[in-house]
């Protein structure tokens, strides 16, 4: 895929990895609409930016309607509560699957027709190690983005012959607002953001960032005691 001439979506792209996705794809020439709630929080010379909600159907539908010319679709916000799912709040546990899960899946059903009137293109969910591993303290947020990664595995099949391509990427601790308290190593979210341009112009499926992801998807070859070996 030609980027620099492509119309790219990012949400969530006021700060942290949406924001530097929407730089990295301004640097090869792509149009690029970036999506936040608050549109006056974007300070990227050069984007569009655009209001959205992506737990809200109107705000999905308005800016589906504002476009138009879109042809590859970054989702990149999220949320973590912190929740987990034995003792957190439900509200919290429902507003991780909200905006991780279906917002997700809200913005992907706005934009695949346009997408694909366009002569389509690419849609690039952004998940996590933690799509294939469960913290117990964090398990509201695993849930979600492990189903947001189910989410990511069928709409590639559906949406093969509509001419979109549909890849997830995988990345661990990245140097994000989300991650201010977490002192392991950090990946710089520029980083992230040079390799998901890479892969979205060479159409891979998936990206796997860190050795962090590389390491629980290969230990998902070994099973829950690989994956879990503190169970009895």
């Amino acid at each position: 895929m030609d980027l620099s001439t492509s119309t790219v979506l990012v949400t969530g792209a006021n700060r942290g990895l949406g924001r530097a996705l929407a730089a990295e794809l301004l640097s090869r020439g792509a149009t690029v609409y970036a999506g936040a709630r608050n549109p006056d929080q974007v300070d990227l010379p050069g984007v569009r930016p655009i209001a959205l909600d992506i737990t809200d159907p109107a705000s999905v539908t308005a800016a589906a309607k504002a476009t138009g010319d879109v042809t590859v679709l970054i989702n990149n916000a999220g949320i973590s509560t912190g929740s987990d799912l034995l003792t957190g709040d439900p509200d919290d546990i429902r507003r991780d699957m909200d905006t991780n899960f279906y917002g997700t899946l809200s913005v992907v059903r706005a934009f695949a027709p346009q997408i694909e009137a366009n002569g389509g293109g690419a849609v690039l969910n952004i998940l996590s190690a933690l799509s294939w591993f469960s913290f117990p303290e964090a398990g509201a947020y695993c849930a979600a983005k492990s189903a947001q990664w189910s989410l990511t595995n069928a709409l590639r099949l559906q949406l093969a012959d509509q001419g979109i391509r549909v890849a997830g990427l995988h990345v661990g601790y990245m140097d994000t607002d989300m991650t201010s308290t977490v002192t392991a190593p950090k990946t710089a979210p520029a980083d992230v953001a040079r390799l998901a341009a890479d892969a979205i112009a060479e159409g891979a499926y998936e990206i796997v960032v860190d050795d962090i992801s590389r390491e629980v998807q290969a230990g998902l070859a070994g099973g829950v005691t690989a994956l879990y070996p503190q169970l009895p």
